[in-house]
């Protein structure tokens, strides 16, 4: 456009006559895109060159028209301008603007009449009070409202409340100087209101207001509003109001769940209300639903009052009856009968599926001890009834609980699996279908212990019902239980039941109906994979049905069935092994080859289908699958590279993220409202998981693809939106810098040299660290500080000192969150009903962390190793960090592994470390006596190491040292399976004492104390260090070694006997040569006489083994 023409455009719009103006608005609103631009360009032209008379143009608008959408659209603009904006437009208007804008918008609350367009205005006032009230920016604004709340105006006090409400939010702070008068303002509208509008507005201010109170005693204050804020909801429903009460539920919900202790007090009174709702027939089932979710809701809130509920035992069996009736709530559909794929749940109300939802719910918020004893008193009834219907519901439940009531339900296995299984004899096909899924679920919830025990029951019983052919649907679900069961199971327990099943599996796979086939495939693929080669013996028969299959499942209908016979076939594969398989692979992979070729609609399930089928062939054929990645590998690229299917709205706009697609999952991240896609997270996620896969499997051999995988992959470390890819992601960067290795030290690289793995771990390093930083997840810490300190074992040198400086920091932050995080748990435990079952919980929560600690300990160990010396002064940085974990208060994972890291350290940096003794040796002395076994493992492999490189430091606390490596080895259970670490570690640090400090010691004594105690045969690498040690000893004819004439020479010829019986395991090659070499010298110089009674005291196996190894 012409600039002259656009200035006289601007010109006529910003000018005294409104029309211009007012058609620009209206264009903004306008449906066609190209209008609506044009009109967004030339908007946003005027708020760069005049933003005060647009603003003022804005706010006339909203007071003088009489349309009410150019009213409606102004609030909005005004809103967005002046608080959405990154360049916040409010600091550019003049002071004169500023206030004659303020004044127009509380005037407009005075005149609007209408009522969407009062909820706008006060959006607007809220945003604008927000960012300008905390610096006294609008001095006015509070004495408007509280002048609007005590008028006679509804409409007045209801803007005032949906005003406080939101600032509540946004800057509870400037309120809380007005607690007292606000207290009086609400409870007098709560109480004498007329208006169910002004009631809501009031509850949802005094609800946001309550949770922006950061103390408890400012929280009490409120409690004596409780009951008014209640009678607004049962005035609400007894008035027949029922939207209004579910607007009410709504807010009270919010309450429960951020805070919950608020409501403590009076939670009887509260929790039978809700409940009365529950129960009322005559209620909208929306009403009763949003009351149940307000009780469970309260069950969850479990960080801010653990175990509340859990002391209401009255109210938890009538909530659990109340769910029990809503499973009730179901038709038997012709459709349920037909089993044509669609119809899973016909006849299933949305009562029932709440129903099942909630008991989910329930059972994992208050845990087996509350709910295992209510299911007990109320199923029976349900199961000794004459209607299908509660037949069903009590088995329908049984299998919501399982979760939530593991622990409980494993130690009444019997009780529990002889209920279900005498349902599969009922006579409704339902109500087997019912028991079907109970066994499938209970076999995930409660294995592996209901497979080892039950197995003889539950496997004949799924086998009988694969039988029910009047019933297709039972008869696959039958078939998918032996997924589940399979699943959680070993080789030994589903051998013996293998005949039966496979050939009851491959007849129904040449079932007509595709439900029964998809569900006998799966079944087979599960139960393949759980046994493993014992399957070789059916693939002969089974193979060619599932190539049959693959081959002719080709039309839209057949999609997925087609699919789960690449699954099947692939762990079949996986299961006979290579050599079984080799033939059909080839055949099966021209197939995939095919289709992968051809054009697949979004929605086929065959994609990701084939990614993983790829990856298990991968797996099973090794490197002979080679010549396959380049066909693999660019449509795997493509499912990796998956943008997410993303739709954000405001979180406050009123139009739903619409979707036809159930697979949208909304989250909210602050202002925004998030729809994604999860079909495509899912592909994404799994695609990323095969690239792990492959690069794990071909190591060199996935060279050629890094350089297009690390860039797909290392942005996906801080892919918030699914856990899974970042997981996948995570667990790819050390396989990346291994193949990257491994192909340069094999010469595969293509003239690239040792630079590149130095590029690559400059590339993946700080991402994964940075990464790290912001995690919010903790496993997926601990994953990310195991793959960062593989990473740093393959790298190792390659890095420079600014990266090990972030690493460090990085492990600071870890520490102190993790610490953080745990005393936010420990003070989880003074809330007033804080009971075993949360004390469970927490040291569930708490074992993560040690995983942390376990990965910060490994980190800090490889650091050590690479950098000895020059890592100190980082060691020295962290040393504030580390010596907390020392404390008594710690726990013994924190202890050991601050040993791990001084044993490191003393014995990567040898005379370097010297300096650290006085510090940590009393701690090390110390940790000797610890009851744990671990700590004492770690600490007398530290005094080992001080004894050999200590020198003169150590010198002076030999004694110490001996007397506490005594304690030790001479503990009367010292040589249990539990304690044989610390005792063969400890046996080894004596032997070191007696090589370096012989001076120190009364060596007649302690060295036959020392050989009495080997060999050792329990820590591996110390038996091959301490069995070198005797051979040197002997080799150098150690006069106390041997004894006064040779006394304990047939001793040391049984230690030998006994290290060669243990082949390789407990020396090293080398020095069985050397061992071998010393018989035969002992053979040819000792007397007849001393060497015949030497050879006596070995058993006669040893005897035997001696001679075939000497005179061979």
């Amino acid at each position: 456009m012409d600039p002259q023409v656009q200035q006289a455009q601007l010109a006529a719009i910003l000018g005294a006559d409104p029309v211009p103006f007012e058609t620009l608005i209206s264009h903004l609103m306008s449906s066609s895109n190209d209008q609506r631009s044009q009109a967004e360009l030339i908007f946003n032209l005027c708020k760069q060159t005049d933003p005060n008379t647009l603003v003022l143009k804005l706010a006339q608008l909203l007071q003088l028209s009489p349309h009410m959408e150019a009213r409606a659209m102004s609030a909005i603009l005004l809103r967005k301008q002046l608080t959405q904006d990154d360049s916040l437009m409010w600091n550019m208007l003049s002071p004169a603007t500023q206030s004659s804008l303020k004044s127009i918008l509380l005037t407009c609350v005075q005149k609007e009449e209408a009522k969407t367009i009062m909820k706008k205005l006060c959006d607007t006032i809220s945003e604008l009070g927000a960012s300008i009230l905390p610096e006294n920016g609008w001095p006015e604004l509070l004495p408007f409202m509280f002048q609007c709340v005590s008028s006679d105006s509804p409409k007045l006090q209801e803007s005032a409340f949906l005003i406080f409400a939101q600032l509540s939010q946004y800057v509870g702070d400037t309120l809380v100087p007005h607690i007292k008068h606000l207290h009086g303002v609400f409870l007098q509208c709560l109480t004498t209101s007329g208006s169910a509008d002004v009631r809501i507005a009031a509850l949802s201010a005094v609800i946001n207001f309550i949770q922006c109170l950061s103390s408890s005693g400012d929280r009490d204050r409120f409690q004596d509003l409780l009951p008014a804020m209640m009678r607004t909801l049962t005035e609400a429903l007894n008035g027949g109001q029922e939207a209004t009460a579910q607007e009410a539920l709504e807010l009270l919900i919010e309450l429960a769940g951020t805070e919950p202790r608020f409501l403590r007090r009076q939670l009887v009174e509260v929790v039978g209300s809700m409940l009365q709702i529950a129960e009322a027939e005559t209620l909208e089932e929306g009403t009763r639903h949003l009351a149940i979710e307000f009780v469970i809701t309260l069950a969850e809130a479990r960080e801010r009052a653990p175990g509340m509920m859990r002391k209401l035992p009255q109210f938890i069996s009538r909530l659990f009856a109340i769910l029990m009736h809503m499973l009730l709530d179901i038709e038997d559909e012709p459709a349920w009968h037909s089993a044509e794929n669609e119809d899973e749940d016909a006849g299933e109300s949305s009562n029932y599926s709440v129903g099942q939802e909630c008991l989910d719910r329930l059972a994992i918020a208050l845990g087996g001890n509350t709910i295992v004893p209510v299911a007990s008193e109320q199923l029976p009834a349900y199961l000794a009834a004459p209607e299908w219907q509660k037949h069903h519901a009590a088995l329908v439940a049984l299998a919501q609980i399982a979760e939530g009531c593991s622990k409980v339900m494993i130690k009444n296995l019997e009780q529990v699996v002889s209920m279900v299984l005498n349902s599969f004899q009922d006579p409704h096909p339902r109500v087997r279908w019912a028991a079907i899924n109970a066994i499938g679920q209970l076999s995930t919830d409660l294995g592996p212990d209901l497979q080892v025990q039950y197995h003889q029951r539950v496997l004949p019983a799924l086998a009988s019902a694969m039988d029910d052919f009047q019933n297709p649907r039972v008869q696959a679900h039958a078939a998918s239980a032996v997924l589940n069961f399979s699943e959680n199971c070993t080789p030994d327990i589903l051998t013996p039941y293998l005949d039966g099943i496979v050939s009851k599996l491959l007849v129904l796979l040449q079932n007509g109906k595709q439900m029964v086939q998809e569900g006998a495939l799966t079944a087979l693929a599960s139960v393949a994979d759980s046994s493993q080669e014992h399957f070789q013996k059916y693939y002969d028969a089974v193979m060619p049905y599932l190539k049959a299959i693959l081959v002719n499942a080709n039309d839209k209908a057949n999609r997925m069935l087609r699919a789960k016979a690449m699954e099947c076939i692939s762990l079949v594969g996986m299961a006979v092994g290579k050599e079984k398989f080799r033939d059909d692979a080839k055949q099966v992979m021209e197939v995939l080859m095919s289709l992968q070729g051809s054009q697949m609609e979004n929605d086929d399930p065959t994609t990701s289908y084939m990614l993983q089928a790829w990856a298990r062939l991968c797996k099973c054929l090794g490197q002979d699958f080679l010549p396959y990645m380049s066909v693999v590998m660019p449509p795997l690229l493509q499912s990796a590279q998956l943008k997410p299917d993303v739709i954000i709205t405001s979180a406050d706009s009123d139009n739903e993220i619409e979707s036809d697609d159930e697979s949208m999952e909304t989250i909210t991240l602050g202002d925004k409202r998030i729809g994604i896609k999860t079909s495509v997270l899912e592909e994404k996620a799994t695609a990323c998981n095969m690239l792990c896969c492959y690069a794990d499997e071909l190591k060199e051999g996935f060279y050629p693809w890094i350089d297009q995988v690390a860039p797909t992959l290392v942005p996906l470390l801080k892919f918030y939106f699914h856990e899974e890819v970042r997981k996948a992601a995570v667990s790819a960067m050390p396989e990346l810098l291994r193949s990257a290795k491994l192909a340069i030290e094999k010469g595969l690289a293509q003239g690239r040299d040792a630079s590149y793995i130095k590029q690559l771990s400059d590339y993946i390093v700080p991402s994964l660290v940075e990464a790290l930083h912001k995690e919010p997840d903790t496993e997926i810490c601990a994953n990310m500080l195991d793959a960062l300190n593989e990473c740093l074992q393959i790298s190792g040198q390659l890095l420079d000192e600014n990266q090990v400086k972030s690493i460090v920091d990085e492990i600071k932050q870890v520490i102190t969150a993790s610490s953080s995080r745990k005393k936010e748990r420990a003070e989880r435990t003074n809330a007033e009903d804080f009971d075993a079952e949360e004390g469970e919980i927490l040291k569930e929560e708490n074992e993560q962390e040690e995983e942390v600690f376990d990965q910060v300990g490994e980190i800090l160990g490889t650091l050590v190793k690479t950098f000895k010396v020059s890592f100190l002064p980082f060691f020295d940085e962290l040393s504030s960090y580390l010596m907390p974990m020392w404390g008594k208060d710690k726990t013994t994972e924190e202890r050991r592994i601050a040993i791990c890291i001084f044993d490191d350290v003393a014995e990567q940096c040898r005379e370097a470390a010297l300096k650290y003794y006085d510090t940590y040796l009393p701690f090390l002395l110390d940790a000797c006596n610890d009851e744990n076994p671990d700590i004492r493992q770690a600490a007398v492999y530290g005094l080992g190491v001080c004894a050999e490189h200590g020198g003169s430091v150590i010198k002076p606390l030999v004694g110490e040292v001996l007397s506490r490596l005594n304690f030790v080895i001479r503990h009367p259970n010292a040589l249990q399976p539990d304690n044989i670490m610390a005792y063969d570690n400890a046996v080894s640090a004596l032997g070191k004492v007696c090589q370096f400090h012989r001076d120190s010691i009364d060596s007649a004594q302690v060295i036959p104390a020392w050989l009495s105690c080997l060999p050792i045969k329990g820590d591996l690498i110390e038996a091959k260090v301490v069995h070198d040690l005797l051979c040197s000893m002997v080799e150098r004819s150690d006069s106390e070694l041997l004894g006064p004439n040779n006394q304990y020479l047939p001793k040391i010829v049984s230690i030998f006997a006994e290290i060669l019986c243990g082949g390789k395991d407990l020396a090293s090659e080398q020095t069985v040569s050397r061992i071998i070499n010393l018989l035969r010298q002992l053979q040819q110089t000792l007397p007849p006489a001393t060497l015949a009674s030497t050879w006596s005291t070995l058993q006669p196996q040893q005897q035997l083994a001696l001679q075939s190894i000497l005179s061979s």
